[in-house]
């Protein structure tokens, strides 16, 4: 192949397609846990995050609540990754070893949106989210009907495999994804650029600017426990029974078991089996949807 500017092009085409290819082969996950955001700077300010919207009765003039009651922030990060390709390669038209790289690069940047979002959600143990608390915790401030403060658990503990119940149907989800750019092909392959001139090595590389955190810590509970029916049970109850402040039901109704894929099996006999422990019919079948995921493992 002669290495002028029209077979480049073609090339810098070909490639990019198959790194586009990559992209809609991938086959995401994070959307059933995760909002997306779109941001403008690089650090984002959720303080809103401390009030859960609440229609009162109109009584006398119209009371303004106010949002911004916590500094909760997601500072947005960069990530990269660049691909060499030989001259060499190029010249000989060796160029097949290549197309299912970028195809596979495209794939792998769809991935690393799933992987730090399944990783933060993980990590709920143990992080903090816009309340100052672990995201999974045992005592979240909340304001009972009489405007008392009391605390509130969205796990149950626990020592082993950690599995997720999820309501999917608000408009936040548990986790939100803050995206300034989203992945982008570029190509530095003109024939006196210095990488070709010194290296005799045309590169290509994506680029974006995005990070996870935390939504309502209302909408998820966290369980390191066993995953059996009672387990599965009692997140259900604690969920479903969730109150804002001041005692207000906030009508949770969970719909999304996740796990890793060493629960996958456990979750399966929780929400698809006709029978429970002892031939009882299993009373917890279709009350949610599985979700494995490979991220979590």
């Amino acid at each position: 192949m002669l290495v002028n500017a029209a077979n480049l092009d073609s090339l810098r085409v070909g490639f990019s397609t198959a790194f586009q290819n990559g992209l809609g082969q991938a086959k995401p996950m994070h959307d059933r846990v995760a909002t997306t955001v779109r941001s403008t700077q690089k650090e984002q300010k959720y303080g809103w995050l401390g009030k859960l919207p609440n229609v009162r009765k109109w009584i006398g003039p119209r009371a303004v609540q106010n949002l911004s009651q916590h500094d909760y922030a997601i500072k947005e990060e960069p990530w990269e990754f660049t691909l060499g390709v030989d001259k060499d390669d190029i010249e000989t038209d060796n160029l097949s070893i290549y197309t299912p790289m970028f195809t596979e690069l495209g794939m792998s940047a769809e991935a690393h949106r799933q992987l730090l979002i399944f990783e933060l959600l993980k990590a709920g143990f143990s992080t903090n989210c816009y309340d100052g608390q672990f995201y999974f915790d045992t005592d979240h401030p909340v304001l009972d009907a009489d405007g008392n403060e009391i605390s509130v658990a969205n796990t149950d503990g626990g020592s082993g495999t950690p599995w997720f119940l999820i309501d999917t149907n608000r408009s936040l989800k548990p986790i939100i994804l803050q995206e300034r750019k989203g992945f982008e092909f570029t190509a530095m392959d003109k024939p006196n650029d210095q990488n070709v001139f010194m290296n005799k090595e045309f590169v290509y590389g994506i680029d974006a600017r995005m990070n996870v955190g935390f939504g309502f810590w209302q909408f998820a509970w966290g369980s390191k426990q066993t995953l059996d029916a009672s387990a599965y049970a009692t997140a259900r109850a604690a969920l479903s029974g969730m109150k804002g402040d001041y005692g207000r039901p906030l009508g949770i109704m969970p719909n999304l078991l996740v796990v890793p894929p060493t629960l996958e099996s456990a979750g399966r006999k929780i929400l698809n089996s006709e029978y429970g422990t002892g031939g009882a019919t299993n009373e917890w079948k279709g009350t949610a949807e599985l979700l494995v995921v490979p991220w979590l493992a």
